[in-house]
């Protein structure tokens, strides 16, 4: 288990950048960030469906890679019935003709000597990747995860998953491999007014 002093504390710019004034923005940045606003939507147990559906348009390596294992069908709508919207959070974002094209499930711990701690899990559609929604989901459910009182988040991905990996690194995480599998860990900082406020506008 990694130290919590080896653990480096996850960097919010992204959410601080909605509220900054443009003069206010770093110009060393200019160049390379590119806010991808696109929508991203609170999913709730009326969304089951178009959850299923998502899911189960992932091709089997996507689904390996995913939940670690190339899931049935049957093991899919499993998960989807399962899914606890009062404990947990699901963030999706929807293309112009309403498909759900990204969607990122954070998993609150329900283990008494870890109650501040989530998992993050996501997927986006093949037809859809290279767009940045990946990062721009985990950006998303950090800055929640912060205002829910959560202090580590919990990534566990198969170590083939380089794109998974290299999200949850950028933000600061630490990786321990473990042959096939790898969990990233990120420390979060506490929820501040500037990352309430924040969330309020990605509400929006």
């Amino acid at each position: 288990m990694v130290q919590p002093k080896t653990l480096i504390q996850a960097s919010l710019e992204g959410g601080r950048d909605l509220l900054r004034p443009p003069t206010e923005r770093s110009s060393a940045d200019a160049p390379q960030r590119t806010p991808l606003m696109v929508p991203i939507r609170s999913l709730g147990p009326s969304h089951r469906e178009r959850i299923a559906g998502h899911l189960l348009s992932l091709a089997e390596q996507d689904r390996y890679l995913r939940f670690g294992y190339a899931a049935s069908d049957e093991q899919i709508q499993r998960y989807v019935a399962g899914l606890n919207f009062e404990r947990d959070d699901i963030f999706g974002i929807y293309n112009r003709r309403l498909e759900l094209i990204a969607m990122a499930h954070l998993a609150f711990s329900v283990d008494p000597s870890c109650a501040s701690c989530s998992e993050f899990g996501v997927s986006v559609l093949q037809h859809a990747r290279g767009r940045g929604y990946g990062a721009r989901l985990f950006d998303r459910a950090v800055m929640h995860a912060r205002n829910e009182g959560v202090t580590m988040m919990f990534i566990h991905a198969l170590s083939e998953n380089t794109a998974m990996l290299k999200i949850a690194r950028k933000a600061g995480a630490v990786v321990e491999r473990d042959g096939s599998e790898s969990e990233a860990y990120l420390k979060l900082p506490a929820a501040t007014l500037d990352s309430r406020v924040s969330e309020i506008v990605e509400d929006q």
